[in-house]
């Protein structure tokens, strides 16, 4: 089996390729096609984006295509940034800009009221007219400061209580085996094996 990442994000793809490595499945990237849409994410929640981006590059290569949408919900911002959380601090920004943003928008806030979650919604586009979604979701707390050199997004304020570290100060591994799109991935791993399963019999 073939399947298509349907994302531009360098890093989005270092975590889904780790996470699905040992599948029988060739696991191809947006540096296998000559040409490769970046569909414009005009949803309002995280499955209406996850299922555009995997149904645009499904419809560009015929192969089965995998997306996810990541937010950020923050308690004390009514779950802001949300769907937002890539372009909060507007478009073509980065990442630093966001966090930047973030902390500033936290200012004066403690303790739990720093509480928020990580959400992930992924797609698996397998033909024009069949679609399956999963969800990840992770507890944390937003810091006060940024700090750590690993990861990307808002890992550099993303707090996971358990274990006290930020996302960003965990290796590639620690936090793939905790993280929303860790968790999302580990439900998509059973939609692509029960589909083996079926391919087989």
């Amino acid at each position: 089996m073939q399947l298509v990442l349907a994302t531009n994000n360098n890093d989005k793809i270092k975590e889904i390729k780790a996470l699905l490595d040992d599948l029988p499945v060739t696991v191809l990237t947006r540096d296998d096609f000559l040409e490769f849409v970046d569909p414009e994410e005009t949803g309002t929640t995280l499955e209406e984006n996850a299922i555009l981006k995997a149904r645009a590059i499904f419809d560009l290569t015929g192969l089965p295509s995998l997306a996810d949408d990541s937010g950020l919900e923050v308690d004390a911002l009514d779950g802001a940034p949300g769907v937002y959380s890539s372009r909060y601090a507007g478009e073509d920004v980065t990442y630093a800009d966001n966090n930047k943003l973030l902390l500033a928008n936290l200012r004066g806030t403690t303790g739990d009221q720093r509480g928020a979650r990580f959400r992930c919604v992924m797609a698996l586009c397998w033909t024009a007219a069949e679609v399956e979604t999963v969800e990840g979701e992770v507890e944390g707390l937003i810091a006060e400061e940024i700090a750590g050199k690993e990861g990307f997004g808002y890992d550099p304020v993303f707090i996971y209580p358990p274990t006290g570290q930020r996302f960003s100060e965990m290796t590639l591994e620690e936090k793939n085996a905790v993280s929303h799109r860790g968790r999302a991935l580990q439900k998509i791993r059973e939609v692509i094996g029960a589909r083996l399963d079926r391919m087989r019999g």
